[in-house]
């Protein structure tokens, strides 16, 4: 039986077909895993620039918009907090957060990993933990740290609150030993609880403005970000370090005007390296 011209090419195109079809199935897998290690890259630098998660030793891996966390935290604050770091990411819908919480750590240590933890990190990790936790989210309690001992002080509407804060102070990591001056009292002051969610709010924001800045500055092919010092207070970003041109300094201030949260930017001391002087 002779095939009619039209068949002929019908009968030739239909494989050329199946082979393009395979060629571009290959093509975006190799695109969707391009995009997962870029999604779990940029996790885990968040992750390690963060000041209540870089101690800990936290597993990332992403597959098709669901990221799988897994590793230890001391506490369900900063279990939570890795979830909602993984969701901020864009392209990420899904968190199975399988962080084991292993508050074993020893509370007398003041170094990790060779690092001494000062006493501004432990006052302001100890306040975001107490804030971001539903059983002291709403009382107005201060915090103090000095080389290492902390005093806690304010109101707790219960002796088991007032004992959970307690026992939140002591597990953040630099914790020497904490003084637990909390009175119970059934009622708190409106006027002190908007007072220190206030404070407690600035001081998160700053954290994750600078830790945004420089992550972004990591995934910038035009700025070297190793070479950049930030540091935010109040939502004021100050920038520090050497560049090597105009157009990289000039990247940088606007990589860092554009995260959300930045008032204004400082880069009076991003200078240009001494060889392009």
């Amino acid at each position: 039986m002779k095939l009619s011209s039209r068949n002929l090419a019908l009968s030739a195109a239909i494989p050329l077909a199946i082979i393009a079809g395979c060629g571009q199935a290959r093509a975006d897998a190799r695109s969707q895993e391009v995009l997962d290690a870029r999604q779990e890259a940029q996790i885990a630098t968040i992750y390690a620039l963060n000041p209540y998660l870089r101690h800990n030793n936290l597993k990332v891996a992403v597959a098709q918009g669901t990221a799988t966390l897994s590793g230890n935290v001391e506490d369900d604050v900063n279990r939570d907090l890795a979830k909602e770091i993984a969701l901020g990411v864009s392209g990420v819908t899904r968190v199975e957060n399988q962080i084991v919480i292993q508050s074993n750590q020893d509370p007398q240590a003041s170094a990790y990993t060779g690092e001494a933890i000062d006493d501004s990190t432990i006052t302001a990790s100890i306040k975001s933990k107490l804030y971001w936790s539903q059983r002291t989210e709403r009382l107005p309690i201060t915090v103090k740290t000095e080389r290492g001992h902390v005093v806690l002080r304010g109101t707790a509407d219960s002796l088991s609150s007032r004992n959970f804060a307690g026992q939140l102070a002591l597990s953040t990591r630099g914790v020497e030993s904490v003084d637990n001056q909390l009175q119970v009292n059934g009622k708190t002051s409106a006027a002190a609880i908007d007072d220190t969610q206030e404070s407690v709010r600035t001081e998160l924001s700053d954290s994750w403005i600078t830790t945004k800045v420089k992550s972004t500055f990591l995934y910038s092919n035009n700025v070297a970000g190793s070479n950049i010092a930030v540091s935010t207070l109040h939502g004021v970003v100050t920038l520090r370090g050497m560049v090597e041109t105009g157009a990289e300094r000039a990247l940088a201030i606007e990589l860092a005007q554009n995260v959300r949260g930045v008032k204004s930017v400082k880069a009076a001391n991003l200078v240009f390296s001494a060889t392009d002087q």
